[in-house]
């Protein structure tokens, strides 16, 4: 995922200056201090904070939206959808399992173990850091929230700064409903995140670039923080020729220009077999002006599409299309550029070289390079011949093409004729693996992220199995262990 919170040339927030490292850790003393208290809550004091939460999404419902218009003229149907809708899903799910999830979970024994009795019971982990993304800066921070207060923990929550207004909003959320000894919200740019990691996190959640992750792990490995790192990387579409080429198109286009490219499980390329490329591209160009072209006033009138959240990240992504286009690649569409509003038009290349950078780097914007292949052992050397990335898509009516793409390609998570959408189903852990990131969340995965399984057994007073085999070894406890060894 390309936002990055500790870049050297982030930008601050004007009048967010980093507060003084003694500060910060009076805030945590203060929230450490809080923590048995949270942890003796029960489900009915911990739903009553996400039916708070839940209630203040809905009252809020058009500042949410005007503050993500604010920020990169996000469209308020697309802020309902990917920043309101997938908060309130998270919510329900989460209210209505917590229960079952809070429960300790009995585990049975083995004949050796014959005569105890053995549970896990979960435990907040304590204190915990959450640094939120700007690209979809509202549910990106409340999302791991709503695990970590479910879970029992305090947080401080790390905005963006490249998002000041969802920042400002998030803060006003935190000061109505939490008190500031359980969730806090500190805004700063880097040195604030920096000072921030040097604390003694019992969990830090991170939602970023993979080179800033590794600056986190390696702060989190100063105090053996637990650690979920939500990170991006090149995601793959694969479309074969059985596939139904208008309805790929559409959820491609969906998938990849929502958020205007800026979305870290968006398709970061396309793999297309060779003998259905040309209708493929030309279905591509059709479902782009549907979407955002319907009357033919032109793209850029369109309110159905974001804008790039900065000049930072509108100079590299234009920098990556000159990049292709020197080196020979093909504008099948797209490829207008307004600097003065950090307009770049959904765009579709052909014939990119190997050598491209947008073949090498996330793009995290709106250009797709179109790939082809003949046979799908192509597809999957190619795709792990590369980093691994955070979701892979497969566009098939073959069952049999289907499962060789899921089974031969490792990704953090996967859909089928469909993009971006298992990102917010509740019951599926989402998350990368290898480079593309560390641990998952969501629905329960989230909620055991910001847990401590504890195991616990309990044995009888008294004899018991075990005792048999207490030095001294004489012969017989050696036969005891020799049986035990072979048999249980």
């Amino acid at each position: 995922m390309q936002p990055a919170v500790l870049v050297n040339n982030a930008a601050e927030v004007p009048g967010a200056a980093a507060k003084p490292a003694n500060e910060f850790q009076a805030q945590f003393d203060a929230l450490r201090l809080r923590t048995p208290a949270l942890r003796a809550e029960d489900v009915a004091a911990r739903r009553a904070r996400l039916q708070k939460l839940s209630s203040w999404l809905h009252a809020h419902r058009t500042d949410i939206q005007q503050a993500l218009l604010t920020d990169f003229r996000k469209p308020t149907a697309e802020t309902d959808l990917t920043e309101i809708w997938t908060s309130l899903v998270e919510l329900k799910h989460t209210s209505s399992h917590l229960k079952k999830w809070m429960a300790p979970r009995k585990v049975g024994a083995s004949m050796a173990l014959l005569g105890t009795r053995s549970w896990v019971q979960v435990e907040p982990k304590g204190v915990v850091l959450i640094i939120a993304p700007w690209n979809y800066p509202f549910y990106l921070a409340v999302g791991p929230l709503i695990s970590a207060i479910a879970a029992g923990n305090a947080v401080v929550i790390k905005p963006a700064e490249q998002t000041p207004a969802t920042s400002a909003l998030l803060r006003q959320l935190c000061k109505d409903l939490f008190r500031p000894d359980e969730v806090l919200l500190l805004e700063g740019g880097k040195e604030t995140a920096t000072e921030l990691l040097k604390l003694p996190w019992d969990h830090i959640f991170f939602t970023g670039s993979p080179a800033v992750g590794k600056i986190v792990m390696r702060a989190a490995a100063e105090h053996l923080s637990g650690l979920t790192l939500e990170l991006g990387g090149k995601n793959p579409a694969v479309v074969d020729a059985t596939a139904d080429l208008r309805d790929a198109a559409e959820k491609i286009v969906w998938g990849k220009f929502l958020n205007n490219g800026q979305t870290c499980v968006a398709p970061d390329y396309l793999l297309v077999q060779e003998s259905v490329q040309p209708a493929l591209l030309t279905e591509l160009t059709a479902a782009i002006q549907r979407a955002y072209n319907p009357a033919g006033a032109g793209i850029e009138q369109s309110d159905s599409l974001a804008r790039i959240v900065n000049g930072q990240h509108f100079a590299r992504l234009a920098g990556l299309l000159e990049d292709a286009l020197v080196q020979g690649a093909t504008v099948v569409t797209g490829g207008t550029l307004d600097q003065g509003q950090n307009y770049i038009e959904p765009t579709i290349l052909t014939n990119v070289p190997a050598t491209a950078r947008v073949l090498e780097e996330e793009i995290f914007g709106p250009l797709l390079p179109v790939l082809t292949f003949k046979n799908l052992s192509e597809t999957a050397a190619y795709v792990n011949a590369r980093l691994k990335p955070l979701a892979q898509y497969v566009f098939t009516t073959s069952a049999e093409n289907r499962r060789y793409l899921l089974d031969n390609i490792s990704a953090g998570g996967a859909g089928v004729n469909e993009t971006v959408l298992h990102f917010a189903h509740p019951e599926l852990p989402t998350g990368g693996v290898g480079n593309s990131g560390l641990g998952k969340a969501h629905g329960y995965a989230g909620f055991l992220a910001f847990s401590n399984e504890k195991g616990v057994m309990r044995q009888r007073v008294g004899f018991t199995g075990i005792k048999a085999m207490y030095p001294p070894y004489t012969s017989r406890v050696k036969k005891l262990v020799a049986l035990l060894v072979k048999y249980l």
